[in-house]
């Protein structure tokens, strides 16, 4: 069950409607369709175009969104999602993060947060989270722990077997799980997580677990990011599959984390290793670890019961718990 509570900007809102059939629209249309002026009119397309959204005018035509927008819709969301809990959906057009917004509420549980793009996302040790608008999958959860932290250990790479699974649930074959957060395709990025902890560190805690897939990005975008990536987009045309929508994809998302999340007080990490081992992108390979100025190699061995990661060294097998450590094949760049 969701509860439906949609929060975006009114007219600006219909205006993406409107435009993201990828058709011409003259200015004289828009703002009748809208009952705005045409002066409103242009304003908001500024606002579309300070957003990041590539608008083209012809005289005599009006104005296109070049190939359209797939747009998030709380109501396509809502119909596919399966989960009987009561989940509250919130979307917006752009939000500084969907993480920091959950984590600005007193109790996030069972809130979700979607946003079309993101001014301020964030991944892993303050690394930028590149958010193009209406290209990929910003959404962010909230749950409530008792146990304190020491249960939640491993939750972010269940919470990747979440993104593995929804995924293969469209036919896609292929995906692997880099340690602690991170989905690979063919050893290029595909979606990551990002978990945030308040509350009791020995009792009741509130997390916010964060998910962000590349769905459909710009080849404009590969200066804004640091390491190999890859998009579902390119992954469904090389295997030859029909692409779902990004509300479809959402409510299957959606679906898989409820149900990790809902049984993983209990369960903890140890019901997952299996499957998350099958899937290790670095399995039998020389890894390095890097926190700060500590390095250390060894042959990655896997993941134990509550998702440490177990490296064999000239010490023997050493177990790697998560924080700020940084994963790496020896000979990667």
């Amino acid at each position: 069950m969701v509860e439906n509570n949609i929060l975006e900007a009114g007219s600006l809102r219909k205006m993406l409607d409107l435009l993201a059939d990828g058709q011409f629209h003259s200015g004289e249309e828009l703002g009748m369709l809208l009952g705005v002026s045409r002066a409103a009119v242009w304003k908001h397309l500024q606002k579309l175009e300070g957003l990041g959204i590539k608008l083209l005018s012809v005289k005599g035509r009006g104005y296109c969104i070049d190939g359209g927008l797939d747009l998030l819709d709380l109501k396509k969301i809502v119909e596919q999602v399966r989960s009987a809990l009561p989940l509250k959906l919130n979307i917006f057009p752009q939000i500084d993060s969907t993480n920091s917004y959950l984590m600005r509420h007193e109790n996030p549980a069972l809130q979700v947060c979607l946003a079309e793009s993101q001014s301020a996302g964030r991944g892993r040790r303050g690394r930028v989270w590149v958010s193009p608008f209406a290209q990929n999958i910003y959404c962010s959860i909230g749950w409530g722990f008792e146990g304190g932290v020491a249960a939640l250990e491993g939750l972010s790479l269940a919470v990747g077997l979440t993104i593995v699974r929804a995924l293969q649930r469209y036919g896609i074959t292929g995906l692997e799980l880099k340690w602690p957060n991170d989905v690979l395709y063919q050893n290029q990025k595909l979606a990551g997580v990002l978990i945030e902890i308040a509350g009791d560190p020995a009792g009741y805690c509130q997390v916010v677990v964060g998910v962000g897939i590349n769905v459909a990005m710009g080849e404009d975008q590969d200066n804004a990011i640091s390491q190999p990536w890859i998009d579902l987009r390119s992954i469904l045309a090389q295997q030859g599959l029909p692409p779902p929508s990004r509300n479809q994809l959402v409510a299957t998302l959606i679906d898989e984390m409820v149900l990790v999340l809902n049984g993983f007080e209990t369960a903890g990490f140890s019901d997952y290793c299996a499957e998350w081992q099958s899937l290790n992108a670095h399995a039998g390979q020389m890894v390095e670890l890097r926190n700060g100025n500590i390095v250390c190699s060894g042959i990655c061995v896997g993941v134990n019961e509550v998702g440490a990661l177990v490296l064999e060294t000239a010490k023997g097998n050493e177990m790697f718990h998560g924080g700020e450590i940084s994963l790496r094949r020896v000979h990667d760049s």
